[in-house]
């Protein structure tokens, strides 16, 4: 059996060695041929950042190493290729905001976590169940919709409401399978992750995004703000997509009748009181949200209420943050960040993002109508989404070539970058797309078949409802 096992090991090692190798050779083959073709417009810098560009992609793909590894040799190539005059020019994307706003928000969702916020908001979702099913099928979209603004995590929100689903399900005596589970993991796994956009705090991409307005200096919004901007076409978006998969699921599976069970969930029990911790932590967290809507951020700095926050939290009395949360942190992600910001950082100092952008505006002829441009340079970011598997990462390289194209086209940038947002967002073909979609796919209750069926449309929709936003709301 040991036998065995090693020679799968083996092809598999295989397998992958060819596969690096092929992609090598493609490479090696095309570069000289590239640089005097369709680069050749292209000075050496700007050609060597594309190269760059393409083998980052290439490592965030495959992985190869580590991905902290990844992170450190982008930074590396950039001072061998001479891309950058010295090491603060190589981690420049390390002094971003966003990532330091990221990582307070991912402490301050634990720390609620902690104190029982998770707990309170099932008790509001097993609560609706007593009216039976139809009031989860109709009331999750909405709850995960709003839940965002509390819980700035669509895995926590995941992790979370993962186990409720499936004992409501075992409650309402369904399959394993059943019709109800699939379309509640839908909702949790593939909707949950574009809800978070909705605000630009509700998780790492739309704070990413945030950054990425005010660094480009397309506009400072603030957090009302981005959501009127984003939640009208999100929301038209999830609810086609919505009734198109219950349609779809109630389609290809065998139909079941309710059974009530006289299950009793542990949610179901009486709750236990709350407790002035309680009260005292989420009355700080809804104090932060207040700040964010009611002051500019030119008043008090977007970043500072959640640095307080931690603070705050850290205090012996409520003793939520110790150093080590701050060790659990997903510090991987961190320098995937940082070395993704770097990069499109200087695609855009030193004109390739602008090169790029002309290259693509060559393809359209002057006469090609703005709805035409709109929908290729839609079109185009899709392509490039599908090659990351990171979307904050595509969102940080496609963002500039995008943006540099907006200008050359006449259109709002502000337009052209929520169409950037919204479709990196929306994309979810893969379930590697998301990590969220991932896990939810590892459950095995969906099929290949559905997961590709729903991510496609669910994908297309998006982009449709974006395309339109973009040319008559944005």
């Amino acid at each position: 059996m040991s036998k065995q096992l090693i020679d799968i090991v083996k092809r598999g090692i295989g397998q992958v060695f060819i596969y690096h190798l092929i992609f090598w050779l493609i490479f090696i083959s095309i570069v000289p041929i590239a640089s005097t073709t369709i680069l050749e417009n292209f000075s050496t810098e700007q050609q060597l950042t594309i190269g760059l560009l393409v083998f980052s992609v290439y490592l965030w793909v495959t992985s190869p190493i580590p991905t902290g590894a990844i992170s450190i040799l982008i930074l590396a190539s950039m001072l061998i290729l001479n891309l950058v005059d010295s090491v603060e020019e190589a981690v420049v994307g390390f002094l971003s905001p966003a990532l330091y706003f990221i990582f307070m928000l991912t402490i301050i969702s634990q720390s609620l976590v902690k104190i029982g916020v998770d707990r309170a908001v099932a008790i509001v979702l097993v609560k609706l169940s007593k009216g039976g099913p139809h009031f989860i099928i109709f009331g999750l979209p909405v709850f995960i919709c709003l839940l965002p603004i509390f819980m700035p995590s669509a895995f926590a929100r995941f992790k979370m409401l993962l186990p409720i689903i499936n004992r409501l399900n075992e409650y309402y005596g369904y399959s394993e399978k059943s019709l109800f589970k699939k379309y509640c993991l839908y909702v949790i796994g593939m909707m949950n992750q574009k809800a978070t956009m909705i605000i630009f705090t509700g998780g790492g991409f739309p704070i990413l995004a945030s950054q990425l307005f005010d660094d480009y200096q397309i506009a400072n919004l603030g957090w009302m703000e981005w959501f009127i901007k984003v939640a009208p076409p999100l929301w038209v978006s999830m609810f086609i997509v919505n009734l198109f998969v219950w349609r779809f699921l109630k389609w290809i599976t065998p139909n079941e009748s309710t059974a009530i069970e006289n299950t009793v969930s542990n949610y179901d029990q009486k709750p236990e009181t709350l407790s002035i911790k309680f009260w005292i932590v989420t009355g700080s967290f809804l104090l932060m949200i207040l700040t964010w809507v009611l002051f500019d951020h030119d008043q008090i700095p977007l970043l500072l209420p959640p640095m307080l926050l931690v603070v705050f939290y850290s205090l012996p009395k409520l003793g939520l943050i110790d150093n080590q949360a701050i060790r659990n942190f997903d510090w991987e992600n961190f320098l995937l960040l940082g070395s993704s910001f770097s990069i499109g950082i200087l695609l855009e100092s030193n004109g390739t993002a602008n090169a790029l952008a002309k290259e693509l505006i060559a393809i359209f002829p002057q006469d090609t109508s703005t709805v035409v441009k709109v929908i290729g340079i839609a079109f185009f970011i899709f392509v490039l989404r599908l090659l990351f598997i990171v979307p904050s990462s595509a969102l940080i390289v496609i963002f500039p070539i995008v943006i540099s194209y907006a200008e050359l086209i006449g259109i709002t940038p502000i337009g052209l970058a929520f169409l950037v947002v919204m479709i990196i967002g929306g994309v979810m073909i893969l379930p590697i797309h998301s990590p969220v979609s991932y896990f939810a796919y590892e459950t095995g209750i969906f099929k290949r078949r559905e997961q590709y069926i729903i991510g496609i449309v669910s994908s297309f929709v998006m982009m449709v409802v974006s395309i339109l936003a973009t040319l008559y709301f944005w």
